[in-house]
């Protein structure tokens, strides 16, 4: 009875269906989040801020960023507009856990939350931001610690108090030689509140540069070509910090061929040699460059500087001669064949010259004489 009480409830459970466990959930990782790596980020470089493009704009401060392909890479620091007025930025860290360096992906907000204690510099020095404030739906600017031209943007005042001297090239924090910074109750609850994410503009910025080989570390070596931009995304405008000597990437054209030529002094040696469109207002200069150049064309290099000749410098002009018309000249021809000019006879010595009898005039016939009579004839 037992073996078949056994048997029925062994198939009463194989007959019941079965409860198929949900597979654990996936957590969604963005770009920029989430990402760990056991290398430690690079110094961060000191560059200059470049001017602030118009009023309403805010400084975002640049970063070492990571891809699996070309590992770390700067994502240089720009002014964008931020996507909500009353907003500030909160910049991205990276941070020392579990044996990892991990990345804490920057957020906008109300109120400036950790970020690592990282003295990103331009206001932020490691604990909030001091390079400006909101006052209403205006913002105003520190010209204490942010590049402004009072031309444009006449929302400044100035601080000089909150200027951190404390320069470090510390880019993480946690681990050996990192940041030993912990954040504060009031920024905690900031990391509490409502954040929005990156605008499309900083994305852009970020995508930018990861398809720039100047700008990653295994190029650079901790120089990239460009530290920082005026506007999101455009690493060849105008007001663009540039490493000197730093080689120009394939990320983007330039724009102008004017802002090429002054964001590159290396290739005005270049520009200068490129031919004029009218050639006819080349300057005397550029002409005589053209023919030290060319050696090969003797014709041209024997000109005079000046397209103006002088009459008595001109060469005559030669008649027109036909191939079949031209005679050849005598000392073309072999000795023996040349031809014998005609020479009138020369009076030998002894001989007296015989003087040349002139014809007789014409009309006059000679008259006929008859012959002498014989002896013999007859009458």
């Amino acid at each position: 009875m037992k073996r078949i009480a056994t048997t029925l409830f062994v198939a009463g459970l194989l007959a019941t269906p079965m409860l198929v466990l949900p597979p654990p959930s996936m957590a969604a990782v963005s770009i920029g989040i989430g990402i760990s790596v056991n290398i430690a980020p690079p110094p961060l470089p000191v560059y200059e801020q470049p001017v602030i493009p118009a009023p309403g704009y805010i400084w975002t401060p640049g970063y070492w960023a990571w891809d699996p392909s070309f590992g770390y890479y700067w994502v240089p620091g720009t002014w964008v507009m931020p996507p909500q007025v009353g907003l500030l930025w909160t910049p991205g860290w990276w941070g020392w856990s579990d044996g990892y360096y991990r990345w804490h992906a920057g957020y906008w907000g109300t109120e400036v939350g950790f970020y690592g204690g990282i003295n990103y510099g331009f206001g932020y020095f490691g604990v909030g931001y001091v390079g400006g404030e909101w006052r209403g739906n205006q913002f105003y600017y520190n010209r204490a610690v942010n590049n402004v031209n009072v031309t444009n943007v006449r929302n400044v005042y100035v601080n000089k108090t909150v200027i951190n001297n404390n320069v470090t090239r510390v880019s993480y924090n946690g681990g050996r030689g990192g940041v030993s910074a912990q954040p504060t109750a009031a920024q905690r609850a900031a990391a509490n509140q409502r954040h929005f994410a990156p605008t499309a503009m900083q994305t852009q910025q970020r995508e930018t540069a990861m398809r720039d080989p100047a700008q990653r570390f295994k190029t650079n070596q901790g120089k990239p070509a460009v530290y920082a931009t005026q506007h999101p995304g455009k690493f060849n405008a105008p007001h663009v910090v540039r490493s000197a000597g730093a080689p120009r990437g394939n990320a983007a054209r330039p724009e102008s061929r004017s802002s090429h030529m002054v964001e590159a002094p290396q290739n005005r040696a270049a520009a200068t040699q490129r031919r004029p469109a009218n050639a006819q207002q080349a300057r005397p200069e550029t002409r005589s460059s053209h023919m030290v150049q060319a050696p090969h064309n003797n014709r041209v290099n024997e000109r005079p500087a000046t397209n103006a000749t002088r009459p008595e410098q001109r060469p005559a002009p030669r008649p027109e001669q036909r191939p079949e018309m031209q005679r050849p000249r005598p000392e073309a021809m072999p000795p023996g064949q040349r031809p014998t000019p005609m020479r009138p006879p020369q009076q030998q010595r002894g001989e007296r010259a015989v003087p040349r009898q002139a014809p007789p005039p014409r009309g006059k016939r000679e008259e006929k004489r008859p012959p002498p009579k014989s002896s013999g004839g007859f009458r």
